[in-house]
């Protein structure tokens, strides 16, 4: 009976997990809370912060093992990536399907959507790159749009709109 009740309440909360369309995601030592927007936030030790969209695909790591996340791999939809380099040393990454977003210090949106990543600088720097390929280096409101190809990286200065509507969809 005690194994029929465990599975009984695994399945009814995969299906609520699923119907909510979750975020996947390795807490790696965060706290974890939900804003009344629905996105999730994640508050790390050493300084990082990642507020993620509802729905968003995407897992942090700790990839030197002190104790604080220093990469995300995101798969879909969008982060808000806010790094206190006073606090974290050793930089931050987001490794999308087409870009890797990498910097010290700063507060940047990554969004994956229709087989593209999208990178907005909104404090700091940033460097972005293809996998293999040349890096850009954006500065506070610059984007770029990263697509699969080998074509060079196009910096831009986002319009207003597009910025207000990335940043809506993060709380911000």
């Amino acid at each position: 009976m005690n194994i029929t009740l465990r599975c009984l309440f695994a399945g009814a909360l995969a299906v609520g997990l699923f119907a909510e369309g979750a975020t996947f995601a390795q807490s790696a030592g965060c706290t974890i809370s939900r804003d009344a927007g629905g996105r999730q936030v994640f508050s790390c030790p050493g300084g990082v912060k990642v507020t993620a969209e509802a729905g968003a695909s995407f897992r942090l790591a700790d990839r030197n093992r002190d104790g604080s996340p220093d990469s995300a791999s995101l798969r879909r939809k969008a982060i808000l990536v806010d790094v206190d380099s006073s606090q974290h040393a050793g930089g931050f990454q987001v490794v999308t399907p087409q870009a890797i977003a990498a910097v010290r210090g700063t507060q940047w949106a990554v969004d994956v959507a229709g087989g593209k990543t999208s990178v907005l600088v909104v404090r700091g720097s940033v460097a972005v790159r293809r996998p293999a390929g040349e890096q850009v280096v954006l500065s506070p409101g610059e984007g770029v749009d990263v697509s699969d190809g080998t074509g060079p990286l196009v910096v831009r200065r986002w319009p207003a709109p597009r910025v207000a509507a990335l940043l809506a969809r993060l709380g911000q």
